[in-house]
Formats: structure tokens, sequence, C-alpha cells
């Protein structure tokens, strides 16, 4: 539910030249942390479509400008990033919600966030709009993160427990 990786490149690599139009192949690969083939083959690309125009500065080296054409897809990429953060905002926090109802069912005002990132922190966040606090405290009940998916264990609450009471 993301930015496809190729398009999010294309945004990073058309954000970073309109910073820096004198920036070369080898400084984009570094920032971006792939190799300068790379950003080699990319370039190549959002030349043919026409997203970037290459010009000779020196001998040996190129700048790189972007076109309107290149402008207006950069403004695309990043409106569908924004909403696909908004997206996915919106599914951790209702995973959340429903984690917490659970929680709040047995009269459990305490959790413990298991896991870093933008998941845990909306969590965290959720957990304390709800009221719910947020401890370090090892007998509370964990919210682990997983992914994108939020597992509730601790005390009576391991879905394993839950499924061999179905049983």
């Amino acid at each position: 539910m993301t930015l496809q990786p190729e398009a999010e490149r294309d945004l990073i690599i058309l954000e970073h030249i309109e910073q820096n139009p004198d920036a070369t192949q080898a400084t984009l690969a570094a920032q971006l942390g792939v190799a300068v083939g790379t950003i080699n083959w990319h370039l190549k690309r959002l030349i043919e479509k026409g997203y970037v125009k290459v010009r000779r500065a020196e001998r040996r080296k190129l700048r790189y400008i972007i076109t309107p054409e290149g402008i207006a897809l950069r403004a695309r990429l990043t409106m569908d990033y924004i909403q696909t953060s908004f997206r996915l905002y919106r599914l951790v926090r209702q995973r959340t919600m429903e984690v917490l109802a659970q929680v709040e069912e047995r009269g459990v005002r305490a959790v413990r966030v298991l896991g870093e990132g933008d998941v845990a922190e909306v969590c965290r966040l959720t957990c304390l709009e709800r009221g719910v606090q947020v401890v370090e405290d090892e007998l509370a009940p964990a919210l682990t993160i997983q992914g994108l998916k939020i597992v509730l264990t601790g005390d009576g609450f391991d879905r394993n427990e839950e499924e061999n009471h179905a049983s």
C-alpha cells in the first residue's frame, strides 16, 4: 500500500535534482543508498520520458534540469505519497483501536508497545488519545508490532489461548 519502489525513487531523484541541479550521479546514489548504475538507469528513464533534461555544464560534468512535465510528475508522486501515508496511518490507527477495545473490555488501562518506527508511534499516540497508559511493566499486556499488524499478547490475551478456548 506504499508507492512502488520505482515511483518512490523517481520522486526522491526529482526532489534532489530540483534542490541541487549540479548533483552528480555519485552524490544522488550516496544520498539514496543505491549503486550509481541504479541512478543512471532511473535518470535515463526520466530523460527518455521527458521529465528531466541534461546539459553539459563542463567537459565531464552534467547538469540535470527538471522539465515542466517533470515538475507535474513530482507533484503527482508527492500527492500519491501523501495519500498513501494517510491511508496507512488510518489503517494502523483502526487496527490499534480494535486491539485497544479488547483491552478496555477487560478494564485494563495500561499496555506496553513492543516495536519501533512509525507504526509503533501511531500505536502509542492512539493509546494516549484513548486514555490507555503506555508503560514498560512486563506484566502489562503488549501491543506487538509486526509490520502493519498489531498483535495483542499478555496475560489472558494470547491469541493461542483464545484459539484453544474456542476449540
